[in-house]
């Protein structure tokens, strides 16, 4: 939640979490009422935690029908899973790193990652709202992927560093450190906004 990175930067502000919603017409592809249950408990998450790993809207909309169409052509793939979010989060980094791949180009993928700012978070009325969400948005750009994925699994979906290192398939100590440099340059870049907001108010 968006309260929750406030907080941790430093920050006593409460603002909405708003992550920009994912095409409904994924529901298409699926069959079945639980394949409908998965994509409305699941979708909104795994779009914004696309997103953030690749800054690029048309790119997070074609891996999420990915994701979905595996689901719908593979009834078993879920058979056993204990936890459905960590596995469908695993699957969504997969894909990510699949993506790249396929790209190649690694001097690319910087580019696109650090140049181009995707809104992930929807359109905000407050100005002061609107100006964190913008910066927020442009900070976490800027972070390396693996520490953006480890950031968002921590502050958006609340994973314990335990639960980062099986979905990332790392080191738990890994995830420590990966989440405490992308915390910091978070702080670094937000924080003299933050001091602005509350001077204004």
């Amino acid at each position: 939640m968006l309260a929750l990175v406030t907080e941790t930067i430093g920050s006593g502000n409460h603002f909405a979490r708003q992550i920009r919603p994912a095409d409904a017409s994924y529901k298409q592809t699926m069959r079945g009422p639980d394949l409908r249950r998965l994509y409305d408990e699941h979708a909104r998450p795994l779009f914004a935690f696309l997103l953030n790993l690749t800054r690029n809207e048309p790119d997070t909309h074609d891996l999420l029908q990915e994701i979905f169409v595996k689901l719908a052509r593979d009834e078993t793939i879920l058979a056993g899973v204990h936890d459905e979010r960590a596995f469908l989060i695993r699957l969504a980094h997969n894909a990510v790193v699949d993506l790249i791949r396929r790209r190649g180009a690694r001097e690319r993928r910087k580019e696109n990652f650090a140049v181009e700012r995707v809104p992930i978070f929807a359109v905000a009325d407050e100005p002061d709202e609107k100006l964190f969400r913008d910066e927020l948005a442009g900070a976490l750009a800027e972070l390396p992927e693996e520490q953006r994925a480890v950031v968002h699994l921590k502050l958006w979906e609340e994973l314990t560093f335990e639960e980062i290192a099986d979905v990332l398939n790392i080191p738990p100590n890994t995830a420590a450190s990966r989440y405490r440099y992308g915390l910091d340059k978070l702080r670094a870049r937000l924080r003299p906004i933050y001091e602005e907001m509350k001077k204004a108010k």
